[in-house]
């Protein structure tokens, strides 16, 4: 493999990376295939792009592509990579959990919607301004009145210190 292959497929696997992290694992998988194309699949590079492809397969929905590579890959000829790729597998065969409609949140599609339009914009114009500041839940400003303090029902403090001082005053006496 030439330096110029090598040098295409790091620049290939790291805008698959960085597509993937952005969410574009349309872009992700064209860039990482591209880039496992142009290494040696037994490498220790060329596992690393075979992981974060598996990844993207799956993101994609791809799930039979990512499944038959991360099988591939659970046989990697690399120990690191090879247990990555077990670990992988496994998750990857896990049984799906079913899931009631109301456990989940309906996210809106925003896609829709035009940077200009100021109608989508909350702006300071828009909030109310009758409304009053909200109350911190703690405020250290509370003065507590010392005549409010039932200063009888402390007698419990007063026996605790007596007995306190009656055990160091023993310990001091028998050292």
């Amino acid at each position: 493999m030439s330096s110029n292959s090598t040098d295409t497929a790091r620049a290939d696997y790291q805008a698959g990376k960085a597509a993937f992290e952005r969410g574009e694992y349309r872009k992700a998988v064209q860039s990482l295939e591209a880039a496992s194309a142009l290494v040696l699949p037994m490498s220790h590079f060329g596992g690393e792009v075979q992981i974060w492809l598996v990844t993207a397969y799956e993101a994609m929905g791809q799930r039979s592509e990512a499944l038959a590579l991360c099988r591939e890959v659970s046989r990697h000829p690399d120990l690191q990579i090879r247990d990555q790729g077990r670990r992988l597998l496994y998750i990857l065969e896990a049984p799906r959990l079913t899931t009631r409609p109301e456990w989940l949140t309906q996210i809106p599609d925003l896609t829709a919607l035009g940077d200009n339009d100021a109608r989508d914009r909350l702006t300071a114009a828009t909030i109310s301004p009758n409304k009053p500041p909200e109350k911190p839940a703690f405020q250290l400003e509370e003065v507590v009145d010392p005549r409010q303090v039932n200063m009888q029902a402390n007698r419990f403090v007063w026996v605790a210190l007596g007995i306190a001082a009656f055990v160091l005053g023993g310990l001091l006496w028998f050292m």
